[in-house]
Order: structure tokens, then sequence, then C-alpha cells
């Protein structure tokens, strides 16, 4: 299957809102319903489209704080975080990158003392850490279209 600018526009208007129905998407691309339909089953089955997702707002659940955490595992202790990160309520994000340090994590929390507590929690594997607290985003233009834009 090959992407064509009416896959780049069904992918731009569900980026922008993935609830949107059938009908009300097939009117902003141009196409009939099952078109749609058709097309959309296509991006899922080759993998383009992962899944639906909401965005939460921490900070109305009570999770204020947020930080980014560089993570240096020793002693090839990977498989063992993983074990322990994987479940863990807090984490937003994690990933294993190349650098200074072996993974970041960011946190959403309550408190400093979680974080402190997160950092006593991953001592345990022989780490070294280094915490940023976040004090404030810097509004990027998310747009799938600027994504496309070079298609």
């Amino acid at each position: 299957m090959k992407i064509d600018n009416t896959d780049i526009k069904i992918l731009m208007e569900l980026q922008t809102d993935s609830r949107l129905s059938i009908r009300e998407l097939s009117k902003r691309v141009n196409l009939s319903p099952p078109s749609v339909t058709e097309r959309i089953r296509k991006l899922e089955d080759r993998g383009i489209i992962e899944g639906y997702t909401i965005k939460i707002n921490k900070k109305a659940l009570g999770l204020s704080i947020q930080c980014i955490i560089q993570i240096d595992l020793r002693n090839n202790k990977f498989e063992k975080f993983k074990e322990l990160i994987y479940n863990h309520p807090r984490v937003v994000f994690c990933y294993r990158i190349a650098g200074p340090s072996c993974v970041l994590v960011k946190l959403s929390v309550e408190s400093i003392s979680e974080i402190e507590e997160f950092v006593d929690f991953i001592s345990a594997l022989d780490s070294t850490t280094s915490t940023h607290i976040i004090f404030s985003e810097v509004p990027i233009n998310e747009s799938v279209g600027k994504f496309f834009s070079d298609f």
C-alpha cells in the first residue's frame, strides 16, 4: 500500500481528533464512508496507525510536578531495570538512550518526596541519577501536516 495525499489527510484529521465519526471524516477528506473505512483498516493493518489514545491532564489528577531523570545503570542491570519500571504508576515515558546516561525517564508526581522515593527505588540497581524538575512546557506545533509536508 502506497501512502497518498488522501491517506495523509486521514492521518492528519485522526491525529487532531481520533474520535471523529467515519461520516465526518469522509466529509473532511472528500471520500465515501466505505472508502475511508477501508483506508483506515489498511493503515491499521500496516501498523501505520498503532492505536487510538486520549490525552490526560496530569495536573487535574493532582500530579502537578514533572521531572526527567537521567539514569546510568551499571553492571548490566538493564533487564532488571525494565522489570521494575514496567508497571510503575508515575512513569510517563522511558527511553533507552546513547550518551553519558543509559535511560531517560519522565515522572508525573504529587510531591517531591515521590521523586526521592523513585530515585531510592532505582538506586538499588547500582545506578546513578540526575534529576531535572520541569518548570513548564514550551508549546510546539504537533501538526501531522508539518510532519508529512515533505511527501
